[in-house]
């Protein structure tokens, strides 16, 4: 979420005093959302959803952190943005993304925060749901974590997945864009981390991201420990072997890992990435066996 994610000194003289206030101020304004539309009694008690796929996340230390690294494959994942309901209204939480999918919920692998958003939940960048543009590339100058230039965009075309600066996405004007969501900063560029963030700066956070590695697989990344911006990029870097990685948030990042039946559900959500096993694996429950 744009704001909530503020840092201090991590990222050279970017108002981080302002960024401080305005992100309390913001807390504040989800717990007053939550308790006029009735949804805090979903936060209140979380429940836990687990299906029966194979698993895709498994947990990674990293420089003395835990984090939680979910891969997606090729050859029996697909991908998909989710960010409303039918009735157009923000889907906030997991639970509600579950109830969106029907039946298909059985299918999900997992699914994470996908970008940062507004009060409302709606993108504040680029983002495309299915081919279908729903906010178009924002390339303007601001406060906060996405306005930290250069920011990126995520996206899945006809040639497979890829992560790119937000400049290098408008000038390839790639086609045949099916799904997008545009965040920021970058947090590995080419190899190189993002000139403003520092090896491992005092802003400690649960941050998430993805990164694309050199042959083209995605991968996502959730932290189990408060860690810095430096630190996520380097594990992207040096671990993972992405050449590119973009933050998606902190705060809010959040994780369905439907293997292991990790649900969480603290504070309402933007849009969403979900990885779900093809129909053609989908796997026989229960209730469906002949």
């Amino acid at each position: 979420m744009q704001y909530v994610d503020s840092t201090t000194t991590e990222l050279a003289a970017h108002g981080a005093h302002y960024h401080v206030r305005r992100g309390r101020r913001i807390i504040v304004a989800i717990v007053l959302i939550l308790a006029a539309t009735g949804m805090w009694q979903l936060y209140a008690r979380p429940e836990q959803r687990r299906n029966a796929v194979q698993p895709a996340c498994e947990p990674v230390e990293f420089e003395g952190s835990r984090f939680t690294v979910c891969r997606l494959d090729p050859t029996r994942h697909e991908l998909r943005l989710a960010a409303s309901g039918a009735d157009g209204k923000p889907l906030f939480t997991f639970g509600n993304l579950a109830k969106l999918l029907g039946p298909a919920s059985a299918r999900v692998s997992f699914a994470m925060n996908a970008g940062m958003y507004d009060l409302r939940g709606r993108p504040i960048g680029l983002y495309v749901e299915d081919g279908v543009e729903g906010h178009r590339l924002n390339r303007r100058e601001g406060h906060g974590n996405f306005h930290l230039l250069p920011n990126g965009v995520f996206w899945q075309d006809g040639s497979g997945f890829h992560v790119a600066t937000t400049e290098t996405f408008a000038t390839t004007a790639p086609e045949g864009v099916r799904f997008a969501t545009q965040s920021g900063p970058m947090l590995v560029i080419d190899g190189a981390l993002h000139p403003r963030i520092t090896a491992d700066g005092p802003s400690r956070k649960i941050r998430n991201g993805v990164g694309v590695t050199a042959d083209g697989q995605p991968v996502f990344v959730i932290s189990d420990d408060k860690v810095s911006f430096g630190k996520l990029a380097r594990l992207f870097r040096d671990q993972l072997g992405c050449p590119n990685a973009l933050f998606l948030d902190g705060f809010v990042s959040s994780l369905w890992d439907a293997a292991s039946g990790r649900f969480d559900q603290d504070v309402p959500l933007g849009p969403m990435i979900v990885v779900s096993e093809t129909a053609a694996r989908q796997p026989i429950m229960p209730n469906q066996a002949k």
